[in-house]
């Protein structure tokens, strides 16, 4: 840490905080010499690595050294002094934490008027200390604590502490301290306070200062002069407590990488929930990387992504790297199916619908078809395996309602598979099913609908449903049921014939299975239609097996729907590939 000139510390005891200068007064400035410190100070705590950054000659390294951080681990690099500096040699993977440090000078320190009552402070003993230590850090949102990666205290490693109610024996609190003179050669004898975590249901009362006063009373008995605690900006309550005991703000930084632990830190509030899901799931990924968000129409899902100069509008996954051509060559099925099928792909025998006769002649060709508007989404308007001539032209008369131009296509069985292709590359692929029910022996077909439609729309944010519609009735009736009976309990029931989420589906992620001609195939078919973003929509009989017939190209699929796949972040090195963590 870096040593105050005296005229520093007077202004803390007078509840000031010292000047910049005086920060950095003790020691030499970073980047030129930190003599008489122990060089490049890393020490782990179980949770990741506490930086030491005075220790750092090289502000470079510095970044390097943070940018080294584990999975799942949360690194800290405090007492930066020049953090623009640090910054600028990583800007997209790290950030300057927006937290106040404190410091509490020794001399400043005044002990309770009560005695702690009801619990004991202890050192962790077991195995089973350490798991309590982590339900209560699992509690608070806070990383846990791996102890058998913690620096050994005689190599300057941290101290761990808990809190034991006397009655119960339940650990009720948690805090890590650390000895700045042992884990750096520090010659201001300093201390720090981290990890500090009570439980939020005990009865004892003050467990959190009785931690913090334990941690202040122990390092004064090692001869430490001061103890040092960072505390998020706006916690007010903790602040509250912290001037109580006597801690002052003190200037200094502290870095941490951009990680999915630390996003709401780099982030900020989440502002964007008037988005739906498809749309909020790409503006966090930009906003995680510093990526300007811009709300122009949130019913309509539009927002405009800005870094520097580069400036890209986009409704969810539909962006103006997109061409118009590219959107009509997908929005007409019937345009999509010729492209393809021109170029060697399988796609479905098709035609548009026209008189009746030659409809029935379609039909009698092939015994079962589907009809679908031919500009159409969401599954509005499609029917499926239609073997009836009467049927038939009922269909084509619904999908009507949503085009005036209508697509026949021959019926074929099998799983329905999304392949997501961004930047011509598959980056998710998963089996669509349809809209099921599964009956409890009391409940009709359409209230196990009405019920299991809530629990999508809850599930999805309103984006899917169960529409009660003549598709639904035809799927039921086609299995020997009417909507009002009622279904013996444990029978499941496809309600729906196609598996669009918007109508109730699910998906399973099988990215992971494909066979290589169906992701070489969904390549080459954005290609055709000149498009870097598209869902494309097949069906087969396996996802391992080559045969397929494509049946559709989605130009605005939605993103959300493919977890664990990184959707999201492929669509935004596509819009901004110097955005990219991992180039």
């Amino acid at each position: 840490m870096t040593k105050h000139q005296p005229s520093d510390q007077h202004r803390l005891m007078r509840g000031q905080a010292p000047t910049y200068e005086g920060l950095r007064a003790g020691h030499a400035q970073q980047g030129v010499d930190n003599a008489g410190l122990r060089p490049n100070v890393t020490l782990q705590c179980g949770w990741g690595r506490l930086l030491v950054g005075h220790t750092f000659a090289d502000n470079e390294v510095l970044a390097n050294t943070l940018l080294d951080e584990k999975p799942g681990e949360r690194d800290i690099a405090l007492y930066v002094a020049d953090p623009q500096v640090v910054l600028s040699y990583a800007p997209q993977q790290l950030f300057l934490d927006p937290s106040d440090t404190l410091r509490l000078w020794f001399s400043d320190y005044r002990p309770p008027h009560n005695g702690v009552r009801g619990f004991m402070i202890r050192r962790p003993q077991d195995d089973e200390d350490w798991t309590a230590i982590n339900t209560l850090y699992g509690a608070a949102g806070m990383v846990k604590v791996d102890p058998e990666r913690i620096t050994p205290r005689e190599k300057g490693g941290p101290s761990y502490w808990l809190a034991e109610d006397e009655d119960t024996g339940d650990i009720i609190g948690t805090v890590m301290g650390l000895n700045h003179q042992r884990a750096f050669d520090d010659p201001e004898r300093g201390s720090s306070l981290w990890c500090l975590a009570a439980d939020a249901n005990t009865p004892r009362q003050g467990v959190g200062e009785a931690l913090v006063r334990h941690l202040v009373e122990y390092f004064m008995s090692r001869g430490c002069t001061y103890l040092d605690l960072s505390v998020m900006h706006d916690n007010k309550q903790a602040k509250a407590l912290y001037r109580k005991l006597g801690f002052r703000k003190l200037r200094t930084f502290t870095i941490k990488r951009k990680n999915t632990i630390n996003q709401s830190l780099f982030i900020g509030p989440d502002t964007d929930k008037e988005l739906n899901p498809y749309a909020r799931l790409i503006t966090r990924e930009a906003r995680r990387r510093g990526i300007e968000v811009t709300i122009q129409d949130a019913e309509a899902g539009i927002f405009v992504l800005t870094q520097g100069a580069r400036r890209i509008r986009c409704r969810e996954s539909l962006c103006d790297l997109t061409s118009a051509v590219s959107m009509t060559y997908c929005q007409s099925k019937h345009l999509t199916h010729r492209t393809l099928e021109r170029a060697g792909l399988s796609t479905p025998s098709f035609r548009v619908a026209a008189e009746a006769d030659s409809n029935a002649a379609f039909l009698q060709e092939h015994g079962s078809v589907v009809v679908k508007p031919n500009n159409g989404e969401q599954g509005k308007g499609i029917s499926v395996d239609i073997r009836d001539t009467a049927e038939l032209e009922e269909a084509i008369e619904a999908a009507r309602h949503y085009d005036s131009e209508v697509l026949l296509e021959s019926y074929h069985p099998g799983d329905d598979l999304r392949i997501l292709v961004i930047n011509y590359q598959v980056v998710a692929a998963a089996i669509r099913r349809p809209a099921e029910i599964r009956g409890d022996g009391n409940r009709t077909i359409t209230q196990l609908i009405e019920r299991q439609s809530r629990k999508r729309q809850a599930a999805t944010g309103g984006e899917s449903r169960i529409p009660m519609d003549d598709e639904t009735r035809r799927t039921v009736e086609a299995q020997g049921y009417s909507m009002d009976d009622v279904l013996p309990a444990g029978e499941q029931m496809f309600v729906r014939r196609t598996a669009n989420l918007h109508t109730g589906g699910v998906l399973i992620d099988v990215t992971d299975q494909l066979h290589p001609r169906l992701r070489d195939d969904a390549i080459k078919a954005a290609e055709l239609l000149q498009i870097p973003v598209v869902g494309l929509d097949f069906l087969v009989p396996a996802v391992d097996p080559p045969e397929y017939v494509i049946i559709e190209a989605n130009e605005r699929p939605g993103l959300a729907n493919h977890e664990p796949q990184p959707t999201a972040e492929r669509f935004i090195d596509l819009l901004f590939p110097l955005s990219r963590t991992n180039p």
